[in-house]
């Protein structure tokens, strides 16, 4: 049997790395001293730096040992070869005769025919394969095991130059390393809006300055306390009076104690300090690691935990650091934030005037943060996976949040058409402005009121801006959503008062609390329930705790004092949750009367049709209220039995089909009837085609986010009414086969000169 050579170890190698890579000298000459010092400490004959390109090719960019003429000359396919096979599963690769492997692929010009012992491990970041570094020997051995760990801990050096984008310079166009190369991410478009500008990370990562330890024992006992103090941490969490009662919060931090116990985890956390590299840059390996056993997975459930994972070394390296990970005092200009995930209250933490945009991996167009983002004008995108790990602080990054798509690292060409697309939308806009302050009439002379969604102080000038006829839906949750504590009666009267102070002569529709299902309170219990949507949520729970909304109730009569004001009860399903909620109001007026306030001069109340049981109560209800708006978002889901939060589902069914038109336009049709207003509120109304349809259906009144006014008006302003009326009820009592109906009326604008 063979003597294994003497073997160096990481520690010395990493401190000649260090200076390597401090040296005032040309990437290639980096490359290649860096290949000598590992060939040299690894006692191995063989060293050579693969690097994955843009082409999802592997170029041989430095070698020790092989014929240095194939440097840049030797390409290998994705897959190819053991070098392909390493960077594909993005696992180690140790054979004691790399010839007889089935995957071996004869390069001629390296000359590596004579070398037989092969040891290749992945070059990775955030758990994306960079490239391959791989040593080789003439014997035929298998590598020891603290040979594999160290070459996967130098692989960190390397995964840091590449990342930094020096080996660029080596590359022509087309070829350049992946690392750096332009990113076209699909997402979902949440909020309207294109945003140029630069990455800013919501919970930047922790950069691991120092990789050497200097003393290994001190690192592990660092280790060991910061492992403690995690425990400690997520058992605090789990002991807290709110999470202790159950609910999704609690399965997370579950999972999360499971992970910290995990021996397996704790282990490979141990033995890359044992390698000699810190605490932190341990941590940092061993996730590199998960994350790219994670990411090759299918199964979603298990790619669901690699979030899970990530949370856990992000608290685990702000135990070892003492980073809070707090959002930034102070943004730098053209800043785009990008975030796993994030709540209304930490997106109003940064500032708005340097925000141009936002990226989210996970959230829906119905999440709390779209809506605010809706609200502020942010343009936003969710849904892009991988982001946070694909971004570094200060790349170039567009988003478009019409679209959902984000190009990060854009290339000129994306740039400029992009900027052009700014240059469109900003005439676009002055457009819009020049028609703020006339009313959206049609061609043959009907008027459509168009209103503003709104819900917190930062709507308020939209209302001028927009030239918006009111507020057709103040959401009044949005309030208690981003306060640490249940606001009390004053502060809501506070609020109350300022959004009708600046409606002035406009009116201002508020929706009482619509809260429950998945608008959960930080500081209220959480109920865990089957289907929360249609659960305990909205007039539900404000009817089985009256105090909470006869407080709500109080607030709003007393800001209207001696001026109108409309309130509204969202998720009224029977006509007689309707009395009993309406009945609050009345005996909140008594008591205003009988302690000597002010009056309003006017109270109307309202009901939001959600539910579609109030469709078949319609001549029951309409007598009985002022005014109705329909909530459009949750009307459609109910009706088609679709979660609108399951992107499996959410897109299943348009909106604008048959049954979807036949129940609007019913609605809009008994309003009139009885006399009533009838507002359409949710996000059919910011679009235009679908605004056109309402039009058609008879709606006089929309109400809609402050960004679609413009649009929405002009539209309405090129409409011919009477004759798109005809073709939509056409449309509706005798479906054709062929085109859908939203095609046949957008072919019909076109035709008609209305730009959509």
């Amino acid at each position: 049997m063979p003597m294994r050579p003497a073997f160096g170890g990481p520690r010395l190698l990493l401190r000649r790395l260090r200076e390597v890579m401090a040296e005032q000298i040309s990437a290639q000459e980096r490359l290649d001293k860096i290949v000598v010092l590992i060939a040299a400490n690894m006692v191995a004959e063989v060293c050579s730096v693969y690097v994955l390109r843009v082409d999802g090719t592997l170029e041989l960019y430095a070698t020790q040992g092989l014929n240095r003429e194939a440097v840049h000359l030797t390409v290998m396919r994705a897959g190819e070869g053991l070098v392909g096979l390493v960077a594909q599963t993005a696992e180690a690769l140790n054979l004691s005769d790399a010839q007889e492997h089935p995957s071996f692929s004869f390069k001629p010009e390296t000359g590596e025919e004579i070398f037989h012992s092969f040891l290749g491990v992945p070059i990775l970041r955030g758990g994306n394969t960079l490239g391959v570094l791989v040593v080789q020997n003439r014997a035929h051995r298998k590598y020891e095991e603290d040979e594999v760990e160290a070459l996967q801990t130098t692989s960190m050096v390397l995964a840091e130059m590449i990342a930094s984008g020096e080996l660029s310079a080596l590359a022509p166009p087309g070829q350049e390393p992946v690392a750096r190369r332009p990113l076209h991410l699909p997402g979902e478009g949440l909020a309207d809006g294109v945003g140029l500008g630069h990455v800013v990370l919501h919970e930047p990562r922790i950069h691991v300055a120092k990789l050497i330890a200097d003393d290994p024992a001190r690192e592990l006992v660092r280790m060991e306390t910061a492992i403690e103090a995690l425990r400690a941490e997520i058992d605090d969490m789990l002991d807290d009076e709110a999470v202790a009662r159950g609910g999704e919060h609690r399965d997370i931090l579950e999972a999360y104690r499971m992970f910290a116990h995990d021996r397996g985890f704790v282990r490979r956390l141990k033995e890359a300090v044992g390698t000699g590299i810190t605490a932190e840059a341990a941590v940092e390996r061993v996730q590199s690691d998960n994350r790219a056993r994670m990411m090759r997975q299918t199964d979603p459930y298990l790619r669901e935990r690699m979030h899970d994972l990530d949370d856990i070394a992000n608290r685990l390296m702000r135990q070892l650091t003492g980073d809070k990970g707090v959002v930034p005092a102070e943004l730098p200009d053209n800043a785009i934030v990008v975030a796993r995930h994030m709540g209304p209250a930490a997106l109003l933490d940064y500032d708005r005037t340097k925000l141009r945009g936002l990226v989210l991996e996970e959230a829906g167009s119905t999440s709390h943060v779209a809506i605010v983002a809706r609200a502020l004008g942010i343009p936003t995108v969710g849904q892009a996976e991988n982001a946070t790990s694909l971004a570094d602080p200060g790349d170039a990054i567009i988003i478009d949040g019409a679209t959902g798509e984000v190009h990060l690292r854009p290339t000129s060409d994306v740039e400029n058409a992009y900027a052009e697309k700014v240059r469109f939308r900003a005439r676009r806009q002055a457009q819009y402005a020049a028609i703020r302050h006339l009313p959206a009439v049609t061609r043959d002379g009907v008027e459509v009121k168009l209103h503003l969604n709104a819900g917190l102080m930062v709507d308020l000038p939209f209302l001028e801006e927009t030239g918006a006829s009111g507020i057709g839906l103040f959401r009044t949750e949005l309030q208690f959503m981003v306060a640490n504590a249940l606001p009390r009666t004053a502060e809501q009267l506070d609020l109350y008062r300022k959004v009708l102070d600046a409606a002035g002569e406009r009116p201002v529709t508020f929706r009482t609390l619509d809260i429950g299902g998945d608008k959960v309170l930080p500081y209220m219990e959480v109920i865990q329930e089957e289907n929360p949507a249609m659960g305990w949520r909205a007039i539900r729970l404000g009817l089985d705790r009256p105090g909470l909304l006869r407080s709500q109730v109080r607030a709003m009569l007393r800001a209207a004092a001696g001026r109108e004001i409309r309130i509204m009860f969202p998720m009224i399903a029977a006509v007689e949750e309707f009395d009993a909620a309406k009945a609050i109001v009345e005996r909140e007026l008594t008591h205003l009367r009988r302690h000597d306030h002010r009056m309003p001069d006017r109270v109307q109340v309202g009901a939001m049709v959600e539910v579609p049981a109030l469709l078949f109560q319609l001549d029951e209800l309409l007598p009985r209220v002022d005014f109705l708006s329909v909530g459009s978002n949750d009307l459609v889901q109910f009706m088609f039995a679709v979660d609108r939060g399951n992107s499996r589902v959410a897109n299943r069914f348009d909106t604008m089909s048959p049954p979807i038109l036949r129940a609007l336009r019913l609605l809009a049709r008994k309003g009139h009837e009885h006399g009533k207003l009838v507002t359409l509120c949710g996000e059919l109304a910011s679009r235009p085609l679908e605004a056109m349809i309402l039009a058609a259906l008879g709606f006089r009144s929309l109400s809609l986010s402050p960004a679609a006014v413009g649009p929405v008006k002009s539209v309405i302003r090129d409409l011919d009414l009477a004759r798109v009326s005809a073709l939509v009820d056409d449309l509706i009592d005798k479906p054709k086969p062929g085109p859908s109906i939203r095609q046949r009326l957008r072919d019909f604008a076109e035709a008609e000169g209305v730009s959509l």
